[in-house]
C-alpha cells in the first residue's frame, strides 16, 4: 500500500510555509509568553497600584477568559473565515494589554486581563485549528509539534522580559513591548492566511452553554476567596463544585458533549485519566505566587525570580523528554511516581520557601521547584496518549479538545483555590514577610494534596492501553 511521503522541517519551515508557520505558531507564542511576563512582574505590579487581595485573579480571570475564547474560536472561524478571526483575536489581545498598561488600580487591572485572556483563548483555538486549514496534511504533525513548542519559547522570553523591566522600575513597558509583536503578527495573518475556510471543512463544536457555566463556576469561587470569614470560603467551594457536578450530568445527557462517554467515574481508564491530568494542572497552579514570596522572603531580584519559578515548566519539559516512548511496563510506573514526585516537591517547598531571608541557603528552593514540574513531566505524554487508546470509538475528537479544556478549566480552578488559600493563612493580614511566609507554608502544603490524590486516583489511567 502506498504511503504519503512525511513532510520535512525544511519544507515546513522555508518559503511561504515558513511564513504561514511563523504566524500560527506566533498566535500561541503571543498568548504563552504574556503568561509568563504578567507571573513575572504581578510583584511590581501590586507595589506600584495595590490590590494584593486580587494577586491569585489576574490568573483566574486570564484563564477563564481564555477558556471561553477556546470554546468560541470554531464559531469566529466560521462567522468571520479564519483571517480576519485572528486579526478579531489579535485586537481584543491588544486592546487588554493597552488596559494592563495604563491601568491605574487593579480593577482597571482585570479588566484588561479579561480582555487578554479572551483574545488570547481564541488565538489558541484558531492557531491549533487552522494547522490542517494552512498545510498539507504530511505536514501536520510537525506544525503541531511546532506550534505546542511555543510553551518552551515561553518559558524563556516571558521572565526575561518581565523581569528586566520590573528590575528597572518600568513594569508597563512589558506590556507596551507586546502591541509591536502583536502588530507583525497580525501583517503576518494579513498576508498569508486564508480568508475563506476551504469548503467542506468541518469542526467539533463546543457546548458553550456549559462551558460558560464552568467558567461561572470559577469565578464563585474566586469571589468567596475574598471573604475573610471560612464559612462564605466553604461556601464558594461548595458552589463552585455544586456547578461543576451540574456540568457533568447535564454533559452526560447530552448530544455535544463536552467530554467523552466514561469521563465522569474514576473508576473508568478514561476518567481516570482525565482527573490525574486535572490534579497535576492543579499542583502547577502555585508558581502563579511563587515570584513574591521569592521576592519578598529570600530577596530575589524579579529577573531571578521569574526565571526560577520557570523551573517548573523546564521541569515538565525535561520529564516529558525522558518518559516518553517508554514501555508499557514503565509507562504504568512512571504514571504512579510521577505525581509522588511533584506532591513530594510541593510538601519540601511549603517547609523551605517561608524560611531564611535571601543569600545561598536559597539555592536550595532550585531542585523542588524544578522536580514539582519534573513529576508532572514524568507521566504527562503517557497520560495524553492513552487518552486517545482510552476514548471510546468515533469521539476521538472529543477526547482530544477535552484535554485542553480541562487543563484550562484546572488552572482557572486552581489558581481561584489558591487565593482563597493564601488569602486565609494571612497574605493579606498580616501580610508583609511575616503573611508571605504564612502563605507559602499553608498554599504549597494544600496544594501538594492534589498530585498525591492523583497517586491514588492512577489505577484506572494504568490499566488503560497504551500507544
Amino acid at each position: 500500500m502506498h504511503t504519503k511521503q512525511a513532510g520535512s522541517w525544511s519544507e515546513l519551515l522555508w518559503g511561504r510555509n515558513g511564513l504561514r508557520s511563523l504566524a500560527l505558531a506566533g498566535g500561541v507564542a503571543l498568548h504563552a509568553v504574556n503568561v509568563y511576563i504578567v507571573t513575572t512582574i504581578l510583584p511590581s505590579v501590586v507595589k506600584d497600584i495595590g490590590g494584593l487581595e486580587y494577586y491569585a485573579w489576574n490568573t483566574t480571570l486570564f484563564v477563564a477568559a481564555s477558556i471561553l475564547g477556546s470554546a468560541l474560536s470554531p464559531k469566529a472561524m466560521d462567522a468571520f473565515g479564519p483571517r480576519h478571526a485572528f486579526l478579531l483575536a489579535i485586537l481584543i489581545f491588544a486592546l487588554g494589554t493597552a488596559a494592563c498598561a495604563l491601568a491605574p488600580s487593579m480593577p482597571w487591572m482585570l479588566l484588561g486581563r479579561s480582555a487578554q485572556g479572551l483574545g488570547g483563548g481564541l488565538l489558541l483555538g484558531l492557531s491549533y485549528s487552522s494547522v490542517r486549514l494552512v498545510f498539507e496534511e504530511r505536514l501536520w504533525p510537525r506544525a503541531m509539534v511546532l506550534v505546542s513548542s511555543m510553551w518552551g519559547v515561553a518559558t524563556l522570553a516571558g521572565p526575561a522580559i518581565g523581569g528586566i523591566f520590573a528590575q528597572a522600575g518600568h513594569w508597563r513597558l512589558a506590556f507596551w513591548v507586546v502591541l509591536p509583536i502583536a502588530a507583525c503578527l497580525g501583517w503576518l495573518v494579513y498576508t498569508q492566511v486564508a480568508r475563506k475556510a476551504p469548503a467542506g471543512n468541518s469542526r467539533v463544536k463546543a457546548p458553550l452553554g456549559r462551558i460558560s457555566v464552568l467558567v461561572l463556576s470559577v469565578l464563585v469561587v474566586s469571589v468567596a476567596s475574598l471573604s475573610p470569614l471560612w464559612a462564605w470560603n466553604f461556601a464558594g467551594i461548595a458552589g463552585g463544585v455544586l456547578m461543576t457536578i451540574m456540568v457533568a450530568r447535564a454533559d452526560s445527557r447530552a448530544r455535544t458533549r463536552l467530554f467523552p462517554t466514561g469521563s465522569y467515574s474514576a473508576h473508568t481508564a478514561l476518567g481516570s485519566l482525565y482527573a490525574c491530568i486535572c490534579l497535576l494542572s492543579i499542583g502547577v497552579t502555585t508558581e502563579i505566587y511563587i515570584p513574591y514570596f521569592l521576592q519578598l522572603i529570600h530577596g530575589k531580584t524579579p529577573l531571578i525570580a521569574g526565571y526560577w519559578t520557570a523551573l517548573m515548566s523546564a521541569g515538565w519539559t525535561f520529564g516529558s523528554f525522558i518518559s516518553s516512548s517508554r514501555s508499557p511496563a514503565t509507562s504504568n510506573r512512571l504514571i504512579q511516581a510521577g505525581p509522588m514526585v511533584s506532591a513530594a516537591s510541593l510538601l519540601t517547598l511549603g517547609a523551605m520557601m517561608p524560611l531564611g531571608q535571601g543569600g545561598a541557603d536559597s539555592n536550595w528552593l532550585i531542585l523542588p521547584l524544578l522536580c514539582v514540574g519534573l513529576g508532572v513531566g514524568l507521566c504527562w505524554p503517557n497520560l495524553l496518549t492513552r487518552v486517545f487508546k482510552a476514548a471510546p470509538a468515533g469521539q476521538e475528537n472529543i477526547a482530544s479538545a477535552a484535554i485542553t479544556t480541562l487543563q484550562l478549566y484546572a488552572m482557572a480552578m486552581g489558581a481561584s483555590l489558591a487565593g482563597m488559600v493564601a488569602n486565609a493563612a494571612g497574605f493579606i493580614q498580616p501580610g508583609g514577610i511575616q503573611g508571605a511566609r504564612q502563605a507559602a507554608l499553608a498554599l504549597f502544603i494544600v496544594f501538594a494534596c492534589a498530585p498525591g490524590l492523583a497517586v491514588f486516583l492512577s489505577g484506572g489511567a494504568r490499566r488503560a492501553p497504551s500507544a
